[in-house]
């Protein structure tokens, strides 16, 4: 998402304040871009206009922006915004011209006639300015900017972009970012609980690029597996509070994603959000990923990749038809903040690792360390012999006994089912006993009476060949 050009990335930060302006709204908003490009100038002018139906806009926002007027010694534009805004109970629109050009206050700022409402309630605001260039040059780094502000799921922003080329009604597109409908988070759902369910949006429809889920690479959605942490700092007084919170998710793609152009061959985009809106990862986070002791999770990282603000993880010996998505995402509790930070390298790993290990809890003998999957490695042996144990013994009652602690009737239980309990149970305890820090892990003394579900996530699966034993390996 880094990008070098001044114009695309000025616009960039203008959407990215439409977009919290909606999101701090307690009402449904929209959020409008408008690029029109007039025919026969040379060079080619571009009218650019950003509304949104949000509360009003503080003129701070624009203190910070800087946009030269020149860029690879030609001119990019003319270094003017004209802005109009009104909040919900003002009685007029408030318009304003803002040289970007300009670094003394009183100067860069100049309040133009206001507009009565004439009793009318709305709120929101309208930014526009006019470039030099093609339109095709701003056009993708805003489809993409918009399809990533889709994984955060919010449910009352909807979002558009129409562009026009010349006065012909059939030069118009329009692109409309709307989220799944069918799972669309209620206003009351967290900040975390919506990532999660726009990342696994983003995966099934490749990064927002398709409309609906794609059925080259992937089932259900019930087979996505998902894992969620957060990790907080200590709040004080000069440093304002804020919240890390990481998703991951790993799917099990289908044969048939080798027919499939968008598929991900085997990287991970890890995406980031600072205060609700993509951004570049900072390298601090890049840091963090870096020093994650993957291989206690059975993954092997051969490298991380940081090609022009988009990060990409490739694993060693990692299996074709596995895909892992990664979304970090970190915001202060209160907003607007007088001082932006960063989180620290240790906080970025306490949300990441918090979020591997909520994936091995959810999925017994998933993620495992190459140490455990080596030691399941032996498990089908054990459950073949202790299986054999039981049903070779001619002592009735020993036998009986044994049936029933694994929670079998004796006169209705078959090997194979027995023998495959068994197996599940002893990849759970492995599972288990993994989770404990160092220095607590001892042999599990739960095996067959209460020690968690009896359940598993192999209980419709096959044992052989799954992620704990031989995939990751």
């Amino acid at each position: 998402m880094e990008i070098s050009d001044p114009v695309p990335k000025l616009l960039l930060q203008l959407i990215s304040s439409a977009f919290q302006r909606c999101r701090l709204a307690e009402d449904l908003c929209r959020l409008s871009l408008l690029l029109h490009q007039s025919a026969g100038n040379d060079p080619p002018i571009t009218s650019i206009s950003i509304s949104d139906t949000g509360i009003g806009c503080s003129l701070v926002e624009f203190q910070d922006l800087r946009c030269p007027r020149e860029f690879n010694g030609a001119k990019i534009w003319d270094g003017l915004l004209s802005v109009k805004t009104t909040c919900f109970s003002g009685d007029e629109v408030f318009c304003y011209h803002i040289n970007l050009d300009e670094y003394i206050s009183n100067k860069r700022i100049k309040r133009q006639p206001s507009q009565p409402k004439n009793g009318a309630k709305f709120s929101g605001t309208e930014v526009s300015l006019s470039v030099f260039g093609c339109i095709d040059a701003l056009v993708a780094p805003i489809v993409t900017f918009f399809q990533k502000m889709l994984v955060l799921h919010l449910p009352n922003v909807t979002m558009d972009l129409v562009v026009e080329q010349g006065a012909s009604p059939g030069t118009q597109t329009q692109y409309v970012f709307l989220m799944n409908g069918d799972q669309t988070p209620c206003f009351t759902a967290s900040n975390l609980e919506r990532l999660k369910s726009g990342l696994e949006d983003c995966v099934l429809r490749h990064g927002n690029c398709l409309e609906i889920m794609c059925e080259q690479c992937f089932s259900d959605r019930e087979h996505l597996k998902v894992g969620s942490g957060t990790a907080c700092p200590e709040e004080n007084r000069k440093r304002p509070g804020g919240t890390m919170e990481v998703v991951i998710v790993i799917s099990d793609l289908l044969e048939t994603t080798r027919h499939c152009s968008r598929s991900c061959e085997g990287k991970t985009e890890v995406l980031y959000f600072d205060n609700f809106s993509p951004s570049p990862i900072p390298q601090v986070a890049l840091s963090a990923l870096k020093k994650i002791d993957w291989k206690s999770y059975g993954l092997i990282l051969a490298s991380a990749n940081d090609q022009e603000g988009r990060v990409f993880l490739e694993w060693e010996h990692f299996p074709s038809y596995v895909q892992i998505q990664i979304a970090l995402h970190w915001y202060h509790n209160k907003y607007p903040t007088t001082h932006k930070t960063e989180p620290g390298i240790d906080l970025v790993k306490k949300g990441i690792k918090s979020a591997l290990n909520d994936l091995k809890t959810k999925h017994e003998g998933f993620l495992l360390s190459s140490h455990s999957r080596k030691i399941c490695g032996y498990v089908p042996d054990l459950a073949r012999s202790l299986a054999g144990l039981i049903f070779s013994s001619t002592d009735m009652d020993f036998q009986g006994d044994c049936l029933s602690v694994l929670g079998f009737q004796p006169q209705e239980a078959e090997r194979d089912a027995v023998e495959d309990y068994i197996q599940r149970k002893i990849v759970s305890v492995i599972g288990m006993n993994e989770s404990k820090p160092q220095k607590d892990q001892e042999a599990a003394p739960f095996l067959f009476f209460e020690g968690g579900s009896e359940t598993s996530y192999f209980e419709d699966e096959e044992i052989e060949g799954e992620y704990y034993s031989t995939s990751l390996e």
